[in-house]
């Protein structure tokens, strides 16, 4: 039995025009399911649904394609229809498809590098470096003139400031650090940038650049600042070496008086402070003697007011005792020596006696 002998029924009918009839039939309703089926399959470019299937399908694949990886040392910068809108962390993040945004994800954590002063040609074989006096020549704060080379090292820390606010970054990177050295060497005298001040002076360069780039809002930040030469111009440098040398001579002597002074300074303290010792303890004896005997004489005199015969004749025999003492002669009383050889060598004996 067909769809068109049923009247579009698919159950059909017989007999008497009272629409009962004695139940579907199995085939025709299989058949029909199989019919509307495949008009919603989308297969079937025929199908009611078909081309609805297929946008749907379509829109999905579009979408699926605003999903995007930034990397750890990636950032990723989001454009609305070519306008920075914001700024994407590392990791998956969305955003909706092209043409409406597109995404950029530029290294942030690579280390770049602007050379100012010279120019390095790399070769197979070895590395060629080129001046260039018109960025090196700088004017010190001292009026003379030094031929200095320097290398700025940077890394990106917004990649939407770096990419849209400055048209070209590497060369504004250039310019403010050649600015910087420059005014950071006016500041500075000739003998300090060829000795110990190079550090202080990439130091102040760095954070002069730094401010400087801020300012601009680059999204840069300057990891290091690092001298490559610090010379006086090709034209003057043998003469400039001779000055060094003969400096360096001044300075050599210079040491040399100086640590003479200082040996023979603190001797001459030595020896004069000895002497002011000796001096003093010299004065300190003569009024120590000076003081003993003026206490004496004021002893004798007190007892020589007691009895003056006694302390005349002690004072007799005291002195005759001091004069007389070292000589080699006896003297002998004339009433106590009778008795005694004028011969006998009593000198002699009393030496004998003595030792």
């Amino acid at each position: 039995m067909s769809w068109s002998d049923n009247n579009n029924n698919p159950w059909g009918s017989q007999g008497g025009g009272n629409g009962r009839g004695q139940g579907p039939d199995m085939d025709n309703v299989i058949r029909d399911l199989q019919n509307k089926f495949k008009g919603f399959m989308p297969g079937s470019f025929f199908g009611k649904l078909g081309p609805v299937v297929i946008i749907v399908a379509l829109v999905l694949i579009w979408l699926a394609t605003g999903f995007y990886r930034v990397l750890p040392d990636e950032q990723g910068v989001v454009l609305q229809f070519g306008k920075y809108i914001k700024t994407t962390q590392p990791g998956l993040n969305y955003h909706i498809p092209y043409p409406v945004e597109r995404v950029l994800t530029p290294k942030v954590t690579k280390v770049n590098r602007v050379e100012i002063g010279y120019r390095q040609s790399p070769d197979n074989r070895t590395t060629q470096i080129r001046d260039v006096p018109e960025e090196s020549l700088m004017l010190t704060g001292d009026e003379n003139i030094v031929d200095i080379d320097f290398s700025v090292f940077w890394i990106i820390n917004d990649a939407g400031k770096f990419l849209f606010n400055v048209q070209v970054p590497e060369l504004t990177i250039k310019s403010a650090a050649e600015t910087s050295m420059r005014e950071v060497i006016g500041q500075s005298k000739i003998q300090s940038i060829f000795t110990e001040g190079r550090t202080e002076i990439e130091d102040k360069t760095r954070v002069l650049i730094q401010s400087i780039l801020d300012d601009y809002e680059t999204g840069v930040t300057i990891t290091q600042v690092q001298t490559q030469k610090a010379d006086p111009p090709g034209e003057v440098i043998d003469s400039f070496r001779d000055v060094q040398a003969a400096r360096a001579d001044l300075e050599r002597q210079r040491n040399e008086a100086e640590a003479y002074a200082n040996d023979i300074i603190p001797r001459a303290r030595g020896e004069a402070e000895q002497i002011l010792q000796s001096a003093e303890g010299y004065k300190q004896k003569v009024i120590a003697d000076s003081e003993g005997k003026a206490a004496r004489f004021l002893s004798i005199q007190s007892e020589y007011a007691k009895a003056p015969v006694v302390t005349k004749q002690r004072i007799f025999y005291e002195t005759m005792e001091s004069v007389f003492g070292d000589m080699d002669k006896i003297i002998i009383d004339n009433d106590s020596g009778q008795g005694v050889l004028p011969y006998l060598p009593l000198p002699e004996i009393s030496k004998k006696a003595s030792n």
